[in-house]
């Protein structure tokens, strides 16, 4: 990849990314600082090398939205292969274990009852396999290095599990089923396979995994790399929306102190939001589908800053003080892309 200086594009955006199979979210990043000339790049909600879809990228300054827009919910599907695990847990692993596949697994309704028995609040043990540090080190350096890092139980929740197919699999082809899950921020999916098999008496993996969405990011919205190198900048997206916050608008001397990060009374941010009908009257175009909303701002609620239809700040209101105190600065504005 051809040597790129940090800020030599100007730009300062988010894009989504339908990554493929076989490269890691890193890898991505590298293709894009190599598109768009620019070597600050980054992406939130990393990919194993075997998944594929929503990874969103975030280009020049917009890079600082990256600690905004992580630790949102997610869903995917996913192809679970029983009858044999892996010591990562996914078919990128080697395989540890076999085992018989019992008859009820390949019995539709014995698995869409189980795989919707899924949802719920647990205890999740991640993935030896897994980029969690423990004292400095990544689990994953540690296996492979062949050390086993004791990693604890995370609380994560499964909001939604549909079974969508099951599949008796061949000589070559393992059984397996096709399921849509929505789940919390730090779940693996990776050990809802794993745990599944324990729970149905056989070994399991994942062999196949989309994510289909991240936050409001979905996978409509994201483009190839291929076709991001053609589009580039044309392939923005509007952060504000994907942020999921109210927003205000900075204008003159107002302007000038956002820039600053100065701390403003809330009467100086009257807030906005997106309107949520699509009617001919609520979306027409002198409202450009915005409207001023109603509720008073929340204590710690999280608002976006519009100057010249660019995301310019990040603040946060604080209740005691009645005032917004910024969070984060954008000197370079943030493109709202083709979003709006």
């Amino acid at each position: 990849m051809p040597r790129v200086k940090r800020g030599l594009s100007g730009l300062s955006l988010v894009v989504g990314v339908n990554k493929p199979a076989g490269m890691s979210s890193h890898d991505v990043v590298n293709r894009c600082r190599s598109i768009f000339g620019e070597r600050r790049v980054g992406h939130t909600g990393t990919l194993d090398p075997m998944a594929t879809g929503v990874l969103p990228i975030c280009v020049g300054p917009a890079t600082r939205l990256g600690a905004y827009l992580t630790g949102h919910d997610k869903r995917y599907r996913v192809s679970i292969a029983f009858g044999a695990g892996t010591d990562t847990d996914d078919a990128a692993g080697t395989v540890v274990r076999t085992g018989e596949v019992p008859d009820r697994v390949l019995d539709p309704e014995f698995a869409a009852a189980f795989v919707a028995s899924l949802v719920g609040r647990r205890k999740q043990m991640p993935p030896a396999y897994s980029a969690i540090k423990v004292n400095g080190k990544k689990s994953y350096e540690a296996a492979r290095a062949g050390n086993i890092i004791d990693l604890a139980p995370r609380d994560i929740e499964v909001y939604d599990a549909r079974l969508l197919g099951v599949h008796e699999g061949d000589g070559e082809e393992l059984p397996s089923w096709d399921v849509s899950f929505e789940v919390s921020k730090g779940t693996y999916i990776r050990s809802l396979a794993r745990d599944a098999g324990v729970a149905l008496g056989c070994p399991a993996h994942v062999a196949a995994l989309e994510r289909t969405e991240l936050g409001l990011l979905t996978l409509e919205e994201c483009v190839s790399l291929e076709t991001l190198a053609d589009l580039k900048d044309r392939a923005a997206l509007d952060p504000v929306r994907l942020l999921g916050v109210r927003f205000s608008y900075a204008q003159g001397d107002l302007a000038k102190k956002v820039a600053n990060g100065a701390q403003l009374p809330a009467a100086e941010l009257p807030l906005f939001e997106r309107r949520r009908t699509t009617s001919a009257i609520e979306m027409c175009a002198c409202t450009a589908g915005v409207r001023e909303s109603c509720e008073p701002p929340r204590d710690g609620e999280l608002v976006a800053v519009l100057t010249d239809n660019k995301l310019v700040a990040l603040y946060a209101y604080d209740e005691g003080r009645a005032r917004f105190e910024t969070r984060c600065v954008f000197q370079t504005g943030v493109s709202r892309g083709r979003d709006i």
